[in-house]
């Protein structure tokens, strides 16, 4: 996890495209920026960044999904709860669960877990726009194949065959 750079998920551990499923897991550093004024003496996750976190697990669901032909946009966070602590060195599990995608839209819930206990959770509505030719494109495949994403994917499909 790099806090600063927003890059929130360390590796994909499982994608399962049939059942509209991601599991990822990510360490939160023992250092960061992010710590120095949330809160100094007592460093935490700030909640912004658990959501940030269960958003790109949803994200990198839906790449899968769509193949890697459309981004995922954030557009509305719904239920969101909260329910522990995050301090540095603490390993997250990350699951996302589609719930409903088409006409440009989807819908995903979200959940975190840390040591088995529950610690945030949310429904994501996202805009899935087509790369087209810009340059985002690549930029967004590069780190889906940094995390994993494609090798989980391949991964669920040799178990099946």
């Amino acid at each position: 996890m790099l806090l600063e750079y927003f890059q929130m998920i360390d590796r994909i551990v499982s994608a399962d495209i049939s059942a509209g499923t991601v599991v990822a897991r990510s360490t939160v550093p023992e250092k960061s920026p992010v710590f120095e004024g949330h809160f100094p003496g007592m460093p935490l996750v700030p909640g912004v960044l658990l959501i940030e976190t269960m958003a790109q697990a949803s994200g990198m669901l839906l790449l899968a999904v769509n193949d890697c032909t459309a981004m995922p946009f954030l557009m509305m966070v719904d239920s969101a709860k909260l329910r522990g602590f995050v301090a540095p060195n603490a390993v997250l599990d990350i699951e996302a669960r589609l719930e409903h995608e088409g006409s440009g839209f989807a819908v995903t819930k979200a959940k975190i877990a840390s040591g088995g206990k529950p610690i945030a959770s949310a429904q994501l509505k996202f805009r899935t726009m087509s790369f087209d030719d810009n340059e985002l494109a690549p930029i967004v495949k590069r780190r889906a194949e940094e995390v994993g994403l494609f090798a989980a994917i391949a991964g669920q499909v040799a178990e099946r065959s």
